[in-house]
C-alpha cells in the first residue's frame, strides 16, 4: 500500500496533467486499498481479484487479468493503456505526457542496463514458446512498465496468454513467467517504442550518468525478497 500511494501521489503532481487518466488498481486487498488517500479530481477504480501464494503466478496471471477486465470495462474508457506493477516500486519525478504514448512501447530493465548481451536472461529452451536466439534481441525489457493503444492491446494479451496456456500444458514455466513473454511478443514487433532512461531510472542502482538532462520517473528503494 506505501508503493501505491506513493505512486498515486506523484502521478497527480506530475503523470499526463490537463488529460482525463482513470487509474484502475487489480488487487486482491480491497480493504487496505481503500484506505489510500486520493487527490481531488483522481478517479481510481478498484478491481478485485483472487489472490495467488506465489509471486510467479501473479506474473504470470495479470496478463490475463488486464485482457479479460479490457473487454469489459477499458475498451469504453480510454484509447491507450499503460501498465505499470507498482509493487516494482516506481514515482514520478518530473512531468511525463504524451509523449511516451506510441502504437505499444517497452522500458529496459534497469538490472541489465550495463549488461552485455550475452547476460540478458532471455528464455533460451526451445521446447519453451518464448525461446530468443542468442543473436537476437536488443534490450531486455521490463515486464513491469509497458503500455499500447487500446483497440491493439489484445494481440499483445493474446499471444502472451496463448503462449503461457501452451506451456503449462507441457509442464513448462518460462524463466522469468512475464518477462520472458514480453520479452518475446515484443522482438517481433518493429513498431514499438524504447523508453528512455529519463522515462525510468535508478540513481541508487545506477548512478546519475551526466548526460541525463531531465529525469520523469524513477525506483524508489525496498526489499525485493520482502516483496517477493
Amino acid at each position: 500500500m506505501v508503493f501505491l500511494e506513493l505512486f498515486l501521489q506523484t502521478a497527480d503532481k506530475h503523470y499526463m496533467v490537463g488529460h482525463r487518466v482513470p487509474y484502475y488498481v487489480f488487487t486482491d486487498q480491497l480493504v487496505a486499498v481503500s484506505r489510500v488517500p486520493l487527490w481531488e479530481g483522481q478517479r481510481v477504480v478498484v478491481v478485485v481479484v483472487h489472490g495467488v501464494l506465489l509471486w510467479q503466478d501473479v506474473s504470470m496471471r495479470y496478463i490475463a487479468m488486464i485482457s479479460r477486465f479490457r473487454e469489459q470495462r477499458i475498451l469504453c474508457d480510454v484509447d491507450d493503456l499503460v501498465c505499470v506493477d507498482v509493487d516494482v516500486g516506481m514515482k514520478f519525478w518530473d512531468h511525463v505526457d504524451m509523449e511516451i504514448l506510441s502504437l505499444l512501447f517497452g522500458t529496459p530493465h534497469l538490472s541489465f542496463y550495463w549488461a552485455a548481451h550475452e547476460e540478458f536472461i532471455y528464455e533460451r529452451w526451445p521446447q519453451s514458446q518464448t525461446p530468443i536466439p542468442r543473436h537476437q534481441g536488443n534490450f531486455y525489457y521490463m515486464g513491469s512498465f509497458f503500455g499500447e493503444l487500446v483497440v491493439e492491446f489484445p494481440r499483445l494479451t493474446s499471444a502472451c496468454h496463448q503462449a503461457m496456456v501452451i506451456n503449462w500444458a507441457n509442464g513448462i514455466e518460462a524463466v522469468w513467467p512475464n518477462k520472458s513473454h514480453l520479452n518475446r511478443y515484443l522482438l517481433g514487433q518493429r513498431s514499438n517504442n524504447v523508453l528512455s532512461t529519463e522515462d525510468l531510472w535508478d540513481p541508487r542502482l545506477l548512478g546519475w550518468p551526466p548526460v541525463m538532462e531531465k529525469l520523469r520517473s524513477m525506483a524508489v528503494p525496498k526489499n525485493h525478497q520482502d516483496i517477493w
